[in-house]
């Protein structure tokens, strides 16, 4: 059976993980994922992992490390949670890119059979498995029927999977009744709950928004109304943190985002946009969730963003602004063991101070 210890991270990775993830593409036709990781009840103990060629793991399931095994034949990079095998967001050396995003209340695994625990994988290793094992969006397709996915424990919920190859072609995973359903994501814009097909149906309530300022308005003479500021086509867009409202707003800025001539540039345009999707600690806690967590400057405790072509992995986090780079390139993937280490050597944003004399 799995330890106390091991139920209880992966209950509190899966029922409260939150992310805002966008995707461009420069005019090099570099593509470009990025997104945010969202926690705000306590400190997330993530550490970036790098895992060579020939790695073989087993999987998870209820009762124990008794689930599938995959040998990784391909090398990856990424970011984990609560546990060095819970990769939540990663890139291999062949330009795939797959994440884990929160989906609460909806989807619903298979349920769990002893019995065929040698193809059974939980939810938090679907990204290793993906990552180890394919170089495209097409080869993940084609083998996800191989394997089991379910729960850890029956108190999580449920998760969906933004996946991306170098093409830029994306698609969304959703386990719906028990079976996989793979939706091609042309928006390039992933949240939470509700579902994908219910997101974009939700877009249309937003058709008034445009960018730019609204035109002058004569209600009579002498009466026009104009605008104050800029931005004001863009009046009604929400401003909440919900999972629709996140949608909404990333489509909108990702149609407005300019494109840059190389990937690098677009790298640094996905952190500036995403900036705007950072959670700061408290507006997430109502007067019944207790006091404030400790030691947690925000609920979104990282920022990712991997440009598919150049093979390069960003990072920044909620203690350190700085953004990191893993340059898969780099990266014996055939000569270093399994490799993990916190994301933050000093969790301490760096401030540099200006001497003026």
């Amino acid at each position: 059976m799995l330890s106390a210890a091991v139920l209880l991270s992966a209950a509190a990775f899966n029922e409260t993980e939150a992310c805002t993830g966008i995707s461009l593409m420069s005019k090099d036709s570099s593509y470009v994922l990025a997104r945010t990781c969202e926690w705000g009840g306590s400190f997330l103990q993530s550490r970036y992992v790098a895992v060579p060629r020939g790695y073989t793991q087993n999987a998870l399931t209820p009762t124990g490390r008794n689930g599938v095994e995959f040998t990784a034949k391909y090398g990856y990079v990424g970011i984990s949670v609560m546990q060095d095998e819970f990769v939540t967001e990663g890139l291999n050396e062949a330009g795939l890119s797959a994440g884990l995003f929160f989906f609460p209340g909806y989807g619903k695994y298979e349920d769990y059979d002893a019995e065929k625990n040698a193809s059974t994988i939980v939810d938090v290793q679907l990204a290793a498995w993906i990552l180890g094992n394919f170089s495209t969006v097409d080869e993940v397709i084609d083998n996800i029927g191989s394997i089991r996915i379910v729960a850890l424990s029956a108190d999580t919920q449920t998760a969906h999977w933004r996946i991306g190859d170098a093409s830029g072609r994306q698609v969304v995973l959703e386990i719906i009744g028990g079976k996989p359903e793979f939706h091609e994501n042309k928006l390039g814009v992933l949240t939470n709950s509700p579902g994908f097909e219910w997101q974009m149906t939700n877009l249309n309530n937003y058709v008034n928004l445009y960018p730019g300022n609204a035109q002058p308005n004569t209600l009579a003479e002498g009466v026009t109304l104009s605008s104050f500021g800029a931005g004001t086509g863009f009046r009604g867009i929400p401003g909440d943190v919900t999972p629709p409202s996140r949608f909404v707003r990333i489509a909108f800025y990702k149609a407005t985002a300019p494109q840059y001539a190389t990937g690098f540039e677009t790298v640094k345009e996905t952190f500036q946009i995403l900036n705007n999707f950072d959670i700061p600690i408290g507006i997430e806690h109502g007067a019944s969730a207790g006091p404030l967590p400790e030691n947690v400057p925000s609920a979104t405790q990282w920022t990712t963003s991997s440009d598919l072509q150049d093979l390069k992995f960003y990072y920044r986090t909620a203690w350190n602004s700085t953004i990191r780079c893993i340059d898969l390139k780099k990266v014996r993937f055939d000569k270093i063991g399994f490799v993990s280490r916190p994301v933050d050597k000093v969790m301490e944003q760096p401030v540099e101070y200006i001497d003026i004399r």
